[in-house]
């Protein structure tokens, strides 16, 4: 096979008229010569760090959907379905992944159960870990969100570093807001990348200690405009990665859409194309094409090198993608799952006054950080409700491994004027999770995804909407574009509902993620992220 258009050559950073032959499935060799063709031949774009669970797809159907818009590779750190199901959660993900041409490389989870203040389906101790890294599929170490763990030499938390650093594999960070001597200590402790920092000048103290930093843009954490100026300076150290991508996101755009964000910013092509590609391969040595000869033929061919819209895109010489309409094929798969618990009721989430003070939850929309607010608290009968005039709404969380009782926080910024929604989708240990107007609206929030073993959901007074999903709770069996729909659907319903947040569900999903402050909610109880320890809700 022989491909025509002008070669956009990363390595030398230049770009030329040419021909790529392609045999077997790799580069044979690449002919500068004159063409006709003026569409542009480059390598394919690499997501340096996603969870796939959070597209609510397994990774066969993400990979119908992501191919379309270039990417042909992901750095996939399966966290999120090993808080579930462990080990078996894990190799599920790469049993599925193997059926499909795009390459999947995954992640040990570090942290299962991510702390020790709430309530997971699942354990992965040193043992596991090393398990999961003398895989071939597994690159790394997932992101070692347990920073307090590291810097204080935690046992366990070392013993798993060091598992990976014996392979000669990178361990992954996780350390929003971690600055001066705190993060010099747990960068020593081997750490090379951070994905969640939220300002240009933690972003650069970072960099500056030796650290990659991941420039993150997915559905609700987006960091790009503060970090992308680091970019200019660090352009060998910085990748693009989504993190968290909702299915009618990705029905969309995947990091194509950022490409082109970086470029009509005035960033130099070849800085941003390192990022989405060079970077990520060398940094967690992946198997990935990089047109150069003798490589694997993963590559896509653009339209222009301002938007970057996929016209085509091969991986290993398939071509798995022309104008929005992907090859690959579905695959089927026995969905696995663990969901113990039955249905509540409304007076069940009844909750007593202790206090006149409330401990309050400020959701930030596009940010996985939250503020700490105290208020008056509104009671009814002497039970806490929600205060919908000041959009303080109650929250819930429940243990869905085993019947517990509820735990209870108070948010603001949901804006929810009636009704509920709920969701199974929790990170970290994706209990169930829901805020809404009152306890009725919330039980039949929750109940609906109780019916279906997991899912998510939206409630009026007269209307339930559900998404079911079955595997683990958090991803759907069905195809995805079907799913990306629905998604929409349900998404634009709890907008009904007066909900002003962009992605309403992926921001509700964060409200149990106890490693990024300020206040969250865990199963056991209102938590402060940055003393690490659980606080009173009402005083």
């Amino acid at each position: 096979m022989i491909l025509r258009g002008q070669i956009v050559n990363v390595h030398d950073q230049s770009i030329f008229p040419g021909e790529i032959h392609i045999e077997n499935g790799r580069i044979s060799r690449i002919e500068k010569k004159e063409v006709t063709e003026q569409s542009y031949l480059m390598p394919g774009f690499v997501d340096a760090h996603i969870h796939i669970e959070s597209s609510m797809l397994v990774p066969s159907e993400f990979a119908r959907l992501a191919v379309c818009h270039g990417t042909v590779a992901t750095v996939s750190d399966p966290h999120e379905i090993a808080n579930v199901l462990g080990i078996e959660g894990v190799e599920f993900m790469i049993e599925n992944a193997r059926k499909v041409p795009l390459k999947f490389y995954f992640g040990a989870p570090s942290c299962v159960p991510a702390t020790p203040f709430e309530t997971a389906g699942a354990e992965i101790g040193p043992e596991g870990v090393q398990q999961l890294l003398e895989m071939p599929e597994v690159k790394y170490l997932s992101e070692m969100m347990n920073y307090p763990g590291v810097i204080h030499e935690d046992e366990g938390v070392m013993a798993k570093i060091a598992a990976a650093h014996a392979l000669g594999k990178p361990v992954d960070g996780h350390a929003p807001g971690l600055r001066g001597e705190a993060l010099k200590s747990y960068q020593k402790a081997g750490i090379s990348t951070d994905h969640e920092a939220f300002s240009y000048a933690e972003g650069k103290e970072k960099l500056e200690l030796g650290m990659k930093i991941l420039i993150r843009e997915g559905s609700a954490a987006k960091n790009f405009e503060a970090l992308i100026p680091l970019l200019r300076e660090f352009p060998d150290q910085i990748m693009f990665c989504s993190d968290d991508k909702h299915p009618d996101d990705l029905m969309v755009s995947h990091l194509n859409a950022i490409a082109a964000r970086a470029i009509a910013k005035g960033h130099e092509l070849f800085h941003v194309l390192r990022a989405m590609s060079l970077n990520p391969v060398q940094h967690y040595d992946l198997q990935v094409g990089l047109l150069r000869e003798g490589d694997a033929a993963d590559l896509i061919q653009v339209k222009d090198l301002t938007s970057f819209e996929v016209e085509a895109c091969w991986i290993d010489g398939e071509k798995v993608a022309e104008k929005g309409k992907s090859f690959i094929e579905p695959v089927s798969f026995k969905p696995i799952n663990q969901f113990n618990i039955g249905k509540i009721s409304a007076d069940s989430l009844r909750l007593a006054a202790t206090g006149s003070q409330l401990h309050i939850i400020e959701a930030l929309d596009g940010e996985l950080i939250t503020r700490a607010l105290v208020a008056e608290a509104k009671t009814e009968k002497g039970q806490l409700v929600s205060d919908v005039d000041r959009d303080i709404l109650k929250m819930v969380m429940i243990n869905r491994y085993r019947e517990a009782p509820p735990a209870f926080a108070f948010i603001q910024n949901f804006g929810l004027k009636t009704g509920a929604i709920a969701s199974c989708v929790g990170h970290d240990s994706h209990n169930l999770i829901a805020v809404g107007v009152d306890d009725a609206s919330l039980a039949r929030a929750l109940n609906a995804v109780i019916e279906q073993q997991g899912g998510i959901s939206a409630v009026s007074d007269t209307e339930t909407q559900c998404l079911p999903l079955p595997v683990a709770g958090i991803m759907s069996d069905q195809d995805g574009r079907s799913v990306g729909k629905a998604y929409a659907g349900i998404d634009g319903f709890a907008k009904s509902l007066g909900c002003k947040l962009k992605a309403p569900f992926m921001t509700l999903s964060f409200m149990g993620l106890l490693v990024i402050p300020a206040l969250k909610l865990s199963d056991k109880g209102l938590f402060d992220g940055e003393k690490f320890e659980f606080v009173e809700l009402n005083f």
